[in-house]
């Protein structure tokens, strides 16, 4: 019974995926103006911002755990 259930809900999700349309007007004219590189680049540079922030939060983690470390 799960095994019905769980192809019925599949196929169920499948199905709604063929009823998207697949032109998408926004990203096509982003595309033909070449103003999809701006995105791109404003993604790419906010993803490299939150790394760079998480890793020096992790360089300070690991200097205060080690500080805390030595003085046990």
């Amino acid at each position: 019974m799960k095994k019905i259930f769980f192809s019925l809900i599949l196929l169920m999700a499948t199905m709604q995926l063929f009823a998207q349309d697949n032109g998408v007007e926004m990203a096509d004219s982003l595309r033909s103006s070449g103003k999809i590189y701006v995105v791109v680049i404003c993604i790419v540079i906010i993803l490299v911002g939150l790394l760079a922030y998480l890793f020096t939060i992790d360089k300070r983690l690991k200097k205060i755990e080690k500080e805390n470390h030595i003085n046990k």
